[in-house]
């Protein structure tokens, strides 16, 4: 099960980790802790079982913020430290516009966030209030932490709609929508999804439709970008989130219960050689859309082209590309568990009825590639001739499945009765140290910032004093760590390295700060010079000046 653990905390360290190359972006879980059959809840399915295999199945990086008490919080997953406060709504310009001039807790270097940094703090242990005939919102749970962000529903007594609770992004639609738009798209986080909206006025003169929404500016480094690498056997590896996807689709429509039952099928037969694959979740299948491409606009799926993407005949005959399943259950406060979130990698299409009450329904790209929206998990789309919802979104039931795996490396870590220096060789999930350590003494963790403080979790790159009672070992799996910029404080550091052995001497070091001579290790109770950097040890390093070396891979 779920755990969501929140993590409010300021600790200084001397050494501070600058990149890991293996997992620049994490995508953070999406918090869905429920499980589910067609239609409501149910207690967890074993393996073997219908319904095995779904997000709450699987625990990915948990949530976790420091509320900084400025107005700002800092996601500890993606490093993202974003505004507190609800927003007044405001347009697409003015929301741009607005960042230049935004100042808060002393930034000046606030932006609007990207969809992807945006989609980062969806949790999809909300529930879609939409059908919903009550007025008291403290009924209601969002798709956002609101015991971390202020978050308010849309006002009712202003002509809006409750599930009004839409945020724009930086990422402009390459295409358009509603048959020319300019599109900007967003997340609601009152119903939880991805939507494209207009960017500018519509409609007829002096009936001009305004779209306002809220915004929550963001600061800090570059989040959301992939590095894939095709790995030449039916597989794409995403160095940057640590996830290998399969090259290939399905090639066929499936409803949900058969996507799970296919990947389980997947699994018996060691697909492509792997027997851990899974149905993605919604923010790690959100995490390979590609923003920069549309059937409009590039004849593709919104993916990058190393990947290959079934092409369909979309409702009005025209070649189009497939909406994808999630195992995430989009829960709604009318219909329980009856639908399961989408990814639509090509056109988000709907059913606009044109004009209003005509009877005339014309199918539009009404949210763009890249949209992502909920389908029933089971039924006959014919029973939904003209979609659902407000744009009448298209009902297809039959979506295609993308497989994702974790990309796993497991480490052997050895130690000794009594106090040992050591370090973590690989991105955990779960970092506590008595989770990766169950035998250490309670309470003996301690990291070095000119004296020794207490610790509970580690850091990759980090090294660090632990005790214990007997001679051991423990296996620890996690995403291998081929690269670390790691930052030396003048003086002594306790460093640690990646998940390969690396000779000192192929430490880069291009300002010369280590000297030479000064890394040590400990084993048997004493220090000795080390030639080597094992994977799992920590090591002393000391500094003539403040500066950043590099650990990586041969």
């Amino acid at each position: 099960m779920k755990r969501k653990i929140y993590q409010i905390y300021f600790t200084l360290f001397a050494l501070c980790i600058g990149a890991i190359h293996s997992q620049t972006y994490k995508v953070v879980d999406t918090g869905q802790e429920k499980f589910y059959n067609n239609t409501e809840e149910i207690t967890p399915p074993s393996p073997g079982e219908d319904f095995y295999g779904q997000d709450a199945h699987f625990d990915g990086y948990q949530p976790s913020y420091s509320d900084n008490g400025d107005g700002t919080v800092t996601d500890l997953n993606t490093g993202l430290m974003w505004q507190k406060a609800v927003s007044d709504k405001m347009t697409f310009d003015e929301a741009l516009a607005g960042a230049d001039t935004f100042s808060l807790a002393d930034y000046d270097d606030w932006r609007l966030p990207t969809i992807k940094e945006l989609y980062s703090l969806i949790l999809f242990s909300g529930v879609d209030p939409s059908g919903w005939q009550g007025s008291d919102t403290d009924l209601l749970t969002p798709f956002i932490d609101a015991a971390i962000f202020e978050f308010e529903y849309g006002d009712e007594s202003a002509g809006e709609r409750i599930i009004d609770a839409q945020y724009w992004s930086s990422t402009v639609y390459v295409s358009t929508t509603m048959n020319g738009d300019e599109t900007a798209f967003g997340v609601n986080f009152a119903d939880g999804r991805i939507k494209g909206y207009p960017a500018e006025p519509v409609g007829p003169p002096g009936q001009e439709f305004i779209m306002t929404s809220f915004v929550k500016y963001v600061r800090g480094s570059e989040y959301g970008v992939n590095d894939f690498i095709d790995n030449g056997a039916g597989t794409i590896t995403d160095q940057a989130t640590g996830l290998m996807w399969t090259q290939d689709d399905s090639e066929t429509g499936l409803n949900w219960e058969e996507a799970l039952s296919w990947v389980a099928q997947k699994n018996t037969d060691s697909y492509l050689g792997y027997d851990d694959w899974r149905l993605p979740n919604a923010k790690e299948l959100q995490s390979i859309v590609d923003y920069t491409r549309s059937p409009e606009t590039t004849n593709s799926a919104a993916i990058d082209p190393l990947f290959t993407c079934s092409v369909i005949t979309d409702e009005d005959g025209e070649d189009n590309y497939p909406f994808y399943w999630t195992g995430t259950t989009h829960a709604n406060m009318q219909v329980n568990g009856k639908y399961a979130v989408y990814v639509s990698f090509g056109e988000a299409l709907g059913w606009m009825e044109m004009p209003p009450n005509s009877g005339n329904f014309q199918l539009l790209d009404v949210h763009g590639a890249g949209a992502q929206r909920s389908d029933p998990k089971s039924g006959d789309p014919g029973d939904w001739p003209y979609g659902h919802g407000p744009q009448g979104d298209v009902i297809r039931i039959y979506n295609y499945v993308r497989l994702v795996r974790d990309i796993q490396s497991t480490s052997t870590l050895e130690f000794q009765s009594d106090w040992n220096l050591v370090g973590l060789p690989i991105e955990v999930q779960d970092s506590y140290y008595l989770s990766i350590f169950p035998d250490a003494i309670e309470g003996t963790l301690y990291s070095f910032n000119g004296g020794y403080i207490s610790e509970s979790y580690l850091t990759s790159g980090e090294g660090y004093w632990l005790r214990f009672a007997n001679d051991g070992s423990t296996t620890i799996d996690g995403i291998p760590i081929n690269e670390l910029t790691v930052n030396l404080n003048e003086g002594w550091n306790l460093i640690t390295g990646g998940s390969t052995s690396l000779n000192i001497l192929d430490i880069q070091d291009p300002d010369g700060i280590i000297i030479s001579g000064t890394v040590y290790g400990f084993i048997s109770g004493g220090y000795v010079n080390a030639e080597i950097i094992e994977p799992g040890k920590g090591y002393w390093v000391r500094a003539n000046s403040s500066g950043s070396i590099t650990l990586i891979e041969n």
